[in-house]
């Protein structure tokens, strides 16, 4: 997903009615979200469904990760040989 830039990228509810097709191409284009405001105030973000998959799948790893250092943390971790061990018994 790119940077969002300000100046582009954040617009009323008011103009988002009027011109939709428009805001979906440019998402689509530019693979940058847009913020969409109500009353001065962000209330939804637009963007690329591709880029929000992606976004997903990186949040869901990034979990996963976390998930993985709390482990070792606590002691619930193995070694490097172990997990060797582990892994080439299932696969013989």
């Amino acid at each position: 997903m790119q940077r969002l830039k300000i100046n582009q990228d954040i617009k009323p509810l008011s103009e988002i009615r009027t011109g939709i097709t428009n805001f979906i191409k440019q998402v689509h284009n530019t693979k940058r979200p847009l913020i969409i405001t109500q009353h001065g105030k962000s209330v939804a973000v637009l963007m690329d469904a591709h880029e929000y998959e992606t976004m997903q799948e990186k949040i869901e790893l990034l979990t996963d990760v976390q998930t993985s250092l709390n482990q070792i943390e606590n002691g619930q971790g193995i070694s490097h040989e172990d997990a060797m061990d582990r892994v080439l018994k299932r696969i013989q």
